[in-house]
């Protein structure tokens, strides 16, 4: 999906394949992220089933083990990616993801996308066409720019030469020995011999945004800390960090719980062939609760609160399924 949904530079932008390849595989730290829990419970769902499927868990707990020493392999195992979630959540992802909304913003605004074609009309954006007959590189000779975007006040500028120049704001294109018409309540004409034009392309989507996944863990704690930050930032504030901090955690909670369930159950015959469904209902009854509670945090307390909910959760299932 998140391939499907970047097909548009492809189409519309006129990004290599090699570009796109390479902002693709920017968001696999981050899809990985996401998908680590769920594949935890995945794993110790299939292989404890089959244990019991195959009344393997049946005989070693009829030779004294427990069902906490049938566990531990997969607490072991949990353990181990809850640290791999960590690292990518606190380290990885933000820096992946930083680098790929820039290298997006560089090839949807950037001067690599862009490709002027001679003795043609090109649309920069809506209300914005440049006209230029000869082009070498971002050099370009007799150009012809029209500008309508704003309704009120209307150019078209004519130069001898022109060239394409990246800003932080975006592109620009500096005019040299040109003319300059402009249409508000009246009209206006001059001369220059240099003008700067800002073509203003990624200003509105870089105000109406805050992207909380590119900032670093540090910088997140400061901006939490922050009081002048506007509430709904707040509030995204806190969600990505117990994204970060939090998230990883499920590894185990999952674990533990899919564990507890097939193999308590495991002990009720009548039972055991409903305890599959049974661990995957308490799963997702597990991930709503968590992601409801993390989307309505808007302070340290209610953060504190999440974290001890998650490692309730977590002790409670530990002591259930050492239980004898």
């Amino acid at each position: 999906m998140q391939i499907m949904s970047m097909m548009k530079f492809l189409l519309n932008y006129g990004v290599n394949f090699g570009s796109f390849v390479g902002l693709t595989a920017l968001l696999v730290p981050f899809i990985m992220s996401i998908i680590i829990p769920f594949v935890t419970f995945i794993a110790v769902i299939f292989v404890y089933n089959k244990t019991i499927s195959d009344s393997e868990a049946s005989v070693m707990i009829a030779s004294g083990m427990s069902p906490w020493q049938l566990a531990r392999p997969a607490v072991w195992f949990a353990g181990v990616l809850t640290a791999l979630n960590l690292c990518l959540n606190l380290w990885i992802v933000p820096i992946s993801q930083n680098v790929f909304y820039d290298t997006q913003w560089n090839l949807r605004y950037g001067l690599a996308h862009l490709k002027l074609q001679e003795s043609a009309f090109t649309n920069l954006s809506d209300g914005l066409v440049v006209y230029v007959d000869k082009v070498s590189g971002h050099d370009m000779s007799q150009v012809m720019l029209s500008d309508s975007r704003n309704q009120t006040t209307e150019m078209v500028i004519f130069a001898e030469t022109g060239k394409l120049v990246t800003t932080p704001r975006g592109l620009s294109i500096v005019m040299e020995n040109g003319s300059l018409q402009a249409r508000n309540k009246s009209m206006v004409t001059g001369t220059f011999d240099t003008f700067d034009m800002d073509l203003d392309v990624a200003t509105r989507e870089n105000s109406s945004s805050f992207r909380v996944r590119r900032i670093s863990t540090y910088e997140l704690f400061k901006y939490a800390n922050d009081k002048t930050v506007m509430p709904k930032h707040k509030k995204m504030i806190f969600n990505e960090l117990s994204n970060r901090i939090l998230m990883p955690f499920m590894n185990l909670i999952l674990a533990v719980v899919c564990a507890t369930v097939l193999l308590k159950t495991s002990l009720l015959r009548r039972r055991a062939s409903f305890s599959p469904a049974m661990a995957v209902l308490a799963m997702a009854i597990l991930m709503t609760i968590y992601m409801s509670f993390s989307n309505m945090l808007e302070s340290w307390r209610d953060f504190y609160m999440l974290i001890a909910f998650i490692f309730g959760l977590l002790g409670l299932s530990l002591v259930i399924l050492r239980k004898k």
